[in-house]
């Protein structure tokens, strides 16, 4: 089994997502690309001690970077989107 902290990698903290919490107690967090989403619930639920209702995933495409005449490109990521149930909140993202 994955240890929860390995699968929940951080939180995504920006404006859409603020706003987010406040309205539909949803929270953004990057996680890892190999992860389902009961994995991602189970984690959530260990970590924070809430209950999840429910999971939204997405992989995000890496940019490509340029630096001088040398190509690359950013690692590919996963972004999930947790719904909380009513009442339950997590303390770390309030500001």
């Amino acid at each position: 089994m994955i240890h929860p902290r390995n699968i929940v990698i951080a939180p995504i903290i920006t404006e859409k997502s603020n706003s987010q919490m406040a309205t539909n107690n949803t929270y953004s967090f990057k996680v890892s690309i190999n992860a389902n989403k009961i994995e991602i619930a189970k984690a959530i639920e260990h970590i924070f001690a809430v209950k999840v209702l429910g999971v939204n995933t997405m992989r995000m495409m890496g940019k490509p970077k340029r630096l001088g005449r040398y190509n690359g490109k950013r690692a590919d990521w996963k972004k999930a989107i947790v719904t909380l149930r009513e009442g339950d909140k997590i303390a770390d993202f309030e500001v």
